[in-house]
């Protein structure tokens, strides 16, 4: 069918479905295996759950199903592109088209990092209004059909759920039936998808009309109780929150404060003033949806887009609680999933443009101390795929080293650990400076490095042990360690640990000599890796039961 493939390249392509025909009608068919999500949601700490206030964030971009929509990729130059997943919660594709079902590259980065993706379901318009008397008005058959449909929808392609956009008024038989629906389909959601989500936007009122309210009230009350949550819509004053948080009660982080960053209409702040925004939400405990943060793409533009993205959540990020990773092996060439030429083991393979967002990997902190450090992507030189992480800052005078926070992670210690790390020293005098990796623990009395007779750490820092040559049985694994390749060095590392809990991996960046003045450092991160021995030792699962499915042979 034409929906599954571009007319134009005949490629394999992401969809949505139009009207309640489609919806209705749609079945899982084997021609869209491709649009199936292959990669599980990650766990994280604090699981989404937990009562502190969450960002969700809405990506609406030129009516969506762009360069995204290829799903083995495509030769974009500059494409849009984002990877500041430690800082946000949920991520929500949003198009205009009734049933948005999210491309599958959207879903497969944001669940490698550990953030759920929610779908669009929206009715508009008068058209909107026929479709909801349709499956509103009747009898609780209709409304239990598309509630089952889009449930199904989710569980198949593997996502996590549905924002849920009724914009246009209801007549009373409609709207009657409007909470049972939600009810039930959030019931469906949540017993087909674990994890999974049903928001309500903040549009029509109990009485049927669409009168966007920027808050939660008794007129919406009934629509936030029946599901997961509410997006608010954008206008709002401090005095909205005001009453938000009281009429939420222990649910005011299930309410997420509407932020545009295109700041139309009457707003606090947008573009590079949203942190505005952001603090006073923060401020009455509220989650918030920060929608078309696209804006630094669409009105900035594609050439600085990069440095500009950082720029944009670096001033956020005072107001966007992170999460944590809690499971190993953590392994990551920091790829965003595009660049100007694709690169394996810090050689050029393959000049040209490429964006394919299913092969963007784990992705750091991108922490900024103005003037004294900057974490950047850097497509000019990688390890592997398009891009490796730029680190440039400064060591101040009389300090010898200078740690930069990658990831924060939060599971027990296994025994022993194996740590690899590629990087790559750039500027006049990089033999001045020493790289390695360094973890910290949770402090706990307990906590030990090496046996038991060992004194615990002070702070709780380790620095792993270099390792000048492979572990026995694991060469193959470790095949680079202290023999690095294209310019790139190459570490691997051990680290034995007793009764702990992982906290931090960072970046140790030393000088050799101690010096009165500031010494300035670039140093481009290929690949970390940490992992559990035990895991490593042990031999992976046979892969059985391989099959391929619509070769086309050229």
């Amino acid at each position: 069918p034409a929906r599954h493939f571009d007319t134009r390249t005949t490629e394999p392509i992401s969809f949505f479905l139009s009207g309640l025909e489609e919806l209705l009608a749609w079945q899982p068919d084997g021609n869209d295996d491709f649009n199936i999500s292959a990669v599980p949601l990650a766990k994280r700490q604090p699981p989404l759950h937990s009562r502190r206030p969450r960002t969700l964030v809405c990506h609406d971009m030129r009516g969506g199903y762009l360069e995204d929509r290829f799903i083995q990729g495509s030769a974009t130059r500059n494409p849009y592109v984002f990877y500041h997943w430690r800082y946000i919660d949920i991520f929500v594709y949003f198009s205009h088209h009734t049933v948005t079902i999210p491309p599958v590259c959207w879903t497969n980065a944001a669940h490698r990092n550990g953030v759920p993706v929610l779908g669009t379901f929206i009715t508009e318009w008068t058209d909107g209004e026929k479709l909801c008397e349709a499956f509103l008005a009747g009898g609780a058959e209709a409304y239990r059909a598309v509630g089952k449909q889009l449930a199904r929808i989710a569980q198949h392609y593997r996502f996590d759920g549905w924002l849920v956009n009724i914009e246009n008024t209801l007549s009373a038989a409609a709207v009657g039936n409007l909470p049972p629906f939600l009810r039930h389909l959030t019931a469906q959601v949540h017993s087909a998808v674990p994890g999974g989500l049903v928001i309500w936007y903040d549009s029509v009122l109990r009485n049927g009309a669409l009168r966007w309210q920027n808050e939660l009230t008794e007129e919406n009350r009934v629509f936030f109780d029946a599901c997961d949550g509410l997006f608010t819509n954008y206008n709002w004053k401090q005095e909205h929150l005001e009453r938000t948080r009281g009429m939420a009660g222990p649910r005011h982080t299930d309410v997420y404060v509407g932020v545009d960053v295109f700041a139309r209409g009457d707003v606090i702040g947008g573009g590079f003033d949203t942190d505005k925004s952001l603090r006073l939400i923060r401020q009455h405990g509220l989650s918030a949806a920060i929608f078309a943060p696209g804006w630094v793409y669409e009105h900035l533009g594609e050439e600085n887009f990069l440095q500009n993205e950082n720029k944009f959540w670096a001033s956020l990020s005072e107001y966007l609680p992170t999460h944590s990773i809690c499971t190993l092996p953590l392994a990551t060439s920091f790829s965003l999933g595009m660049g100007t030429s694709r690169f394996l083991a810090g050689k050029e393979e393959e000049p040209g443009p490429w964006y394919d967002l299913s092969a963007q990997e784990i992705q750091p902190f991108y922490p900024e101390r103005e003037g004294r450090l900057s974490t950047s992507c850097c497509l000019q030189d990688a390890w592997c795929g398009g891009s490796s992480l730029r680190v440039q800052g400064t060591i101040p005078p009389g300090e010898e080293h200078v740690a930069v926070r990658l990831f924060s992670l939060q599971m027990p210690a296994p025994p022993k650990l194996f740590l690899t790390l590629l990087y790559k020293l750039e500027g006049p005098h990089p033999d001045e400076f020493a790289v390695a990796l360094e973890l910290t623990t949770w402090d706990s009395g307990t906590c030990h490095e090496g046996n038991v007779t060992s004194l615990p750490e002070p702070n709780g820092r380790h620095h792993p042990r270099f390792l000048p040559a492979p572990p026995p049985g694991l060469a193959k694994l470790f095949a680079v360690c202290d023999r690095g390749s294209n310019g790139w060095t190459s570490r691997c590392y051990e680290l034995d640990l007793q009764d702990c809990s992982l906290r931090d991996l960072s970046l140790l960046v030393s000088r050799h000599q101690p010096s009165p003045r500031e010494t300035s450092f670039t140093c481009l991160l290929g690949e970390v890796r940490v992992l559990d021995a035990a895991s490593v030792a042990a031999s992976p699962p046979e892969v059985q039961s391989v099959s391929a499915s619509q070769l086309w042979w050229k």
